[in-house]
């Protein structure tokens, strides 16, 4: 649980796996804003709240920085990021120009820099470990990621800034890292096609289904809470118990 009181501030928080996040802070008892270029085509909510939208392109660093400093002024104080905004289609690298392999790397990695930065001057004036900054990974980032390589290349920055910023921001933020796994949004079939598709591959994960939002969102509120008040510079994998290694399945014994 959360204190009622916390603000929180939800990344590309009007769909998939980022409303989640939403819903699990505002079933908390949080006062949680989303920001996206878009506002949502429903109002994001749980529990009789509701989340406040704010428009926002996080590649843009002052419109981040005056956003952060708005939403700060206007609810009296921010408690927590959650940096969700993100994503790619597919594509190999050899067949892709590089300015679109750019902006992959601008939106996963360089837009939640200019968010962390921003939120961190309306978060550094609080006590010690009560604000706290959650960046959303992929295991995609730890792994090889072919078709989506300057995404991967991208979370595994992230993942190494958010540690970087645990060190140099201690001890007044906390900065964690939610590495997620195969999730099942609205845009599941881009990835993993029909209700068949994704069914098999729900099967390679050891515990049998695709990550819910919601899982994704109750890591987040633990990470945001006094229960996760020794914990910076973590990574945090959610991915169901990972991936079963191919050469299992590929040798002609040990079945």
């Amino acid at each position: 649980m959360t204190d009622t009181q916390q603000v929180v501030v939800v990344t590309g928080g009007t769909r998939g796996v980022g409303a989640g996040i939403a819903r699990s802070f505002l079933a908390a008892g949080a006062r949680v804003v989303v920001c996206a270029r878009r506002p949502p085509e429903r109002p994001v909510e749980a529990g009789g709240a509701v989340a406040e939208f704010r428009p926002l392109d996080l590649r843009d660093a002052v419109a981040a920085h005056t956003f952060f400093a708005e939403v700060a002024a206007d609810h009296g104080r921010l408690d927590a990021l959650v940096n969700n905004a993100g994503g790619t289609p597919f594509g190999l690298l050899a067949e892709s120009a590089p300015a679109r392999q750019a902006k992959i790397v601008e939106l996963n990695l360089l837009a939640p820099l200019y968010a962390s930065l921003a939120a961190y001057e309306v978060m550094r004036g609080q006590a010690a470990g009560a604000a706290s900054i959650t960046m959303i990974g992929s295991v995609s980032g730890t792994r090889p990621s072919p078709g989506t390589g300057a995404y991967g290349a991208a979370k595994a920055g992230l993942e190494n800034l958010a540690r970087t910023m645990a060190v140099e921001w201690a001890p007044q933020v906390r900065v964690n890292t939610v590495v997620l796994g195969l999730a099942r949004t609205e845009s599941a079939h881009l990835h993993y096609g029909d209700e068949d598709g994704i069914a098999q591959v729900a099967r390679t994960v050891p515990l049998g289904r695709l990550a819910d939002p919601s899982d994704v969102g109750d890591a987040c509120v633990f990470l945001a809470s006094d229960g996760a008040r020794y914990i910076s510079g973590a990574a945090l994998h959610l991915h169901g118990g990972g991936e079963r290694p191919a050469f299992l399945d590929a040798a002609s014994v040990n079945h």
